[in-house]
């Protein structure tokens, strides 16, 4: 249905064009950040008329100036009731990038409505840069010097170049609806609005995304790192007259509420993910470990310099290269955790033994896979971390043997070592005590080695080894011990020390048992 010049006029006369306001809202903490301003026509008979059918004629026929001041003087004085920390998001036409006095204009309608310029963002379209972008410039810095911010609107869509962003002094770059509303069924809709937060954030610009109308979308865009966001999912487009109760009313709605965990209202999402990313790297290089990022076509993506170390490769020598293809002899026995962790599966601890060359050495490493998923939740690869166990299989093999020398030479000595803890359990004791008392097994283990004492020697015995106990005294006791059917009772001489631990409290005793005299 066609609209009428005269009803043009009247519409201006009645006040019928309105500004509508759509909250905007900041991704890493849940708070309200603002409204971006959309205009309305309320008609008397077709009720309201959607901007794609009146922003064309007001370009074309040229009231689109008369249209924008409008709808300024009415969000300027409603915006200036509302906190100075809320700021409004206003989309120029590129019709209007051609006159340079739309910068006064905005300025004067902005003192007569007492409000800040420093909360305005002026958004810019790609196709407004396309056509007289020596205007664009003269503009851009007049606003910029008023206070405004500058945004690129529905970046990745027509024109779509990265010259205009180093045409003009962006502090925002806004990913068209076009994206987010498919970027949960679609991965390259995923993959373009990742690329286009990651390319705002390393020009050091606030990224926004429009059309947000699921918690997926919005959880997906907080786990880029987008920073704004706009949709039905945080609010429709409302009248001036229902701000202060939007704004009182706000709260934390959906991935947001996650971030008012700690004081502050900040959590790790404050972080930019540039920042993050720094961060991990420093940790992943600096690592104990051996650390790999394998992508699903099994070759390594990303790897640490302690795992070419271990691999006995050069690092360079393993980027774009296959497991199989660079540790040969390994692959064999890890290829099927790789597979089990690309179908999704954690896979920790796994301890492999494999030759480290043809004279019968080997290694020992443990060995822990983690699927990496992207922003859906789609397995993209496998991150492995990887400790070599070797020097500790061999000091524990070490620690054996000494302890077999030891022991052997113990028993060769002529007394009976010992060690009972600070109540008299005994902990250890030579075999030669089996021998002599005729115990078995575990019989002489806690009080059970006092079941070979002569019944008549048995509370003396105690008694002493208690007196020690309480004063830390040496021990140093005789008793008689039950032996073979030729020397029934055999009297022995036992003699221990404390092992006192740093605190002062016993920990052990130590001692021997020799023939008495």
């Amino acid at each position: 249905m066609s609209i009428k010049r005269e009803e043009i006029g009247r519409a201006f006369d009645n006040g019928d064009f309105r500004p509508h306001f759509q909250p905007l809202v900041n991704l890493r903490v849940g708070d309200l950040h603002g409204f971006e301003l959309l205009a309305r026509w309320k008609h008397p008979a077709r009720g309201w008329i959607p901007p794609s059918e009146f922003i064309p004629l007001a370009e074309k026929d040229g009231w689109i100036d008369r249209l924008t001041k409008e709808l300024l003087h009415l969000a300027f004085s409603s915006m200036a009731k509302l906190p100075d920390h809320l700021n409004l998001s206003v989309n120029i036409s590129p019709v209007q990038l051609r006159g340079l006095g739309l910068p006064r204009d905005i300025q004067k309608i902005a003192e007569q409505s007492g409000f800040s310029l420093e909360r305005l963002m002026v958004e810019i379209t790609e196709s407004a840069l396309t056509e007289d972008l020596n205007s664009a410039r003269m503009i851009a810095a007049a606003l910029k010097a008023m206070g405004c911010k500058l945004g690129l609107d529905d970046f990745g869509t027509g024109y779509s170049s990265l010259t205009h962003l180093q045409s003009l002094p962006f502090d925002e770059l806004k990913i068209d609806r076009s994206f987010v509303g498919s970027m949960a069924e679609r991965r390259d809709s995923r993959k373009i609005v990742a690329a286009v937060v990651g390319l705002g954030q390393s020009l050091g610009l606030i990224t926004a995304a429009e059309g947000v109308e699921t918690l997926e979308q919005a959880q997906m865009l907080q786990w880029l790192g987008c920073e704004l966001a706009q949709g039905w999912f945080y609010g429709k487009p409302m009248p001036a007259e229902d701000l202060p109760k939007t704004v009182s009313g706000f709260r934390a709605k959906g991935v947001a509420a996650m971030s008012t965990d700690v004081p502050g209202r900040l959590s790790s999402l404050d972080l930019l993910p540039s920042v993050r990313l720094a961060q991990l790297q420093a940790v992943y290089d600096g690592a104990p470990v051996g650390l790999a990022f394998i992508g699903r076509d099994l070759r390594y993506k990303m790897l640490n310099r302690r795992l070419a170390q271990m691999n006995g490769r050069p690092l360079e020598d393993h980027i774009g290269n296959t497991v199989a293809q660079t540790v040969p002899g390994l692959f064999p026995l890890v290829e099927g955790y790789l597979l089990r962790a690309l179908d999704g599966e954690a896979i920790p601890g796994v301890e492999i033994t494999t030759p480290v060359s043809d004279a019968g050495e080997s290694r020992t490493i443990l060995l822990s896979y983690e699927p990496a998923r992207d922003e859906a939740g789609e397995v993209v690869g496998v991150s492995v971390a990887i400790v070599d166990l070797s020097p500790i299989r061999r000091a524990e093999e070490a620690r054996r043997a000494a302890e077999g020398h030891f022991r052997q030479m113990m028993e060769l000595l002529p007394q009976i070592p010992w060690i009972i803890d600070p109540e008299g359990r005994a902990l250890d004791v030579s075999q030669r005590w089996l021998q002599i008392s005729g115990q078995t097994g575990d019989q002489w283990t806690g009080f059970g080695w006092l079941d070979a004492l002569h019944p008549d020697d048995l509370k003396p015995t105690w008694d002493a080894m208690n007196a020690s106990f309480k004063s830390g005294n040496p021990i140093d006791t005789v008793f008689r011990v039950r032996g073979s059917p030729a020397d029934p009772w055999r009297r022995l001489r036992s003699r221990g020390a404390a092992n006192v631990g740093a605190n002062g409290k016993i920990i052990c005793w130590y001692g021997s048992l020799e023939e008495a005299e």
